[in-house]
């Protein structure tokens, strides 16, 4: 019998992470799922896996606080000797992050810190520890965001930490390379969710009409669109891709 492989997707329990955790379930693969505070919507989640015929499980993460990284490598551990018996996992999606539309003029240092420590340096370590539970040939994908190839104004701090890891995205790959474990990054542009407090689906009618008119494809991102991205990234089909960043925007901005 083949052992099934295992997702581990940060800032799962909503939005854009709920959908990548659903759709590599909904392609074999057993999930776990980490929350902030919302534990009714993790644990919603990992119902909703369960009913698909694979394992799930959630673990709190609040990527803000120091320590928490080495805490939940701990947890990690016990819950893939509780609920697999199982030591290691694949896939890795660093998806945990927090939006806000903060002016260049108007950011403080506190800001920064905390755009820094949940969007750069949790990704930096929490890649680093989880390693040695990586099962050579898995995968790692980061998610980054439009907005470091285009202007949104506002969202100069966020931008930047997007644009350190999709750098640090290119260096892991290239060290990590022998253990034929791939690192990609996928940069969603504009989607429907209630990611900068549903910045984009509460939008007026007009920012959504322009949104729509400056996208190749006519409209605004829905969650299914990046999902499957990550599902395939996590596929044997994209095993060749490696150290790219990959954007799924519909061709905003072109």
């Amino acid at each position: 019998m083949t052992t099934s492989k295992i997702a581990f997707v940060t800032g799962g329990s909503r939005g854009l992470g709920e959908n990548m955790a659903i759709a590599l379930a909904k392609k074999g693969h057993d999930i776990i799922i980490t929350y902030n505070s919302q534990k009714e919507k993790a644990d919603a989640v990992v119902k909703l896996i369960a009913s698909t015929g694979r394992k799930a499980a959630a673990l709190q993460f609040d990527a803000s606080k120091p320590g928490a990284v080495s805490q939940l490598i701990t947890d990690l551990k016990e819950t893939l000797r509780k609920t697999w018996n199982r030591d290691t996992f694949d896939f890795l999606i660093n998806n945990a992050g927090i939006g806000a539309t903060i002016p260049f003029e108007k950011s403080t240092e506190q800001d920064f810190d905390n755009f820094m420590n949940i969007h750069f340096k949790s990704v930096y370590f929490l890649s680093q520890q989880a390693l040695p539970l990586m099962n050579d040939g898995g995968r790692i994908v980061n998610v980054s965001s439009g907005t470091t190839r285009f202007v949104n104004p506002g969202y100069s701090i966020y931008a930047s930490m997007k644009g350190a890891v999709e750098v640090l995205t290119r260096y892991i790959a290239k060290e990590i390379g022998s253990r034929k474990i791939t690192v990609n990054v996928v940069a969603p542009g504009p989607v429907e969710t209630d990611f900068n407090n549903a910045a984009v689906r509460n939008a007026p009618a007009e920012r959504k009409n322009m949104l729509a008119a400056n996208t190749a494809l006519g409209r605004i991102g829905q969650p299914d669109d990046i999902g499957g991205v990550i599902a395939f990234l996590c596929s044997e089909e994209a095993g060749w891709i490696n150290g790219q960043r990959i954007e799924a925007s519909g061709g905003i901005n072109l």
